[in-house]
């Protein structure tokens, strides 16, 4: 198992690499040229500045059984779709079960905003500690899953 993080802004980096660290799994951390990032603990991939350049890199890297750490629901149908394990930012499991309507969501609020100039949606809130303490709980938790149902279906367990 292993651990990408979609990490252009991504706000819980710095939880990812604790827990990754607590648990002694890799984790690898993609941005494209327009991001800075150092990490003592994660491997940094950077990208060319591109649409969709990270997201299609990290796809392409990662495997069933592995985590994925993203706020793009794009990303998370595409890991769901290699057998991997997707979680958001705020710490909710992208899963097979909720990931069309997420999805069908997306493409609704797009639709909307494109077709009128009155529907300036404000952007996320500022993100609290409550935040960080959710994310980490929630990532623990879906680490935790991951590794006893991978490592029953490998016989490890």
């Amino acid at each position: 198992m292993q651990i990408f993080v979609d990490a252009d802004a991504c706000p819980v980096v710095d939880i990812v690499e604790t827990i990754a660290e607590k648990y002694n799994i890799s984790a690898t951390l993609l941005c494209d040229t327009n991001h800075i990032l150092y990490s003592d603990y994660s491997e940094v991939i950077v990208v060319g500045a591109g649409a969709n350049a990270v997201d299609y890199k990290l796809i392409s890297i990662c495997h069933k059984g592995d985590v994925v750490v993203s706020q793009d629901y794009g990303v998370a149908a595409m890991a769901l779709g290699k057998g991997a394990y997707a979680i958001h930012q705020s710490g909710k499991w992208y899963t097979n079960e909720n990931i069309d309507q997420m999805l069908m969501e997306r493409h609704l609020n797009k639709k909307a905003r494109r077709s009128s100039h009155k529907n300036h949606m404000k952007g996320p809130r500022k993100r609290t500690e409550e935040d960080d303490v959710r994310f980490a709980q929630s990532f623990e938790k879906l680490i935790l899953m991951a590794r006893s149902k991978e490592g029953a279906q490998s016989g490890n367990i």
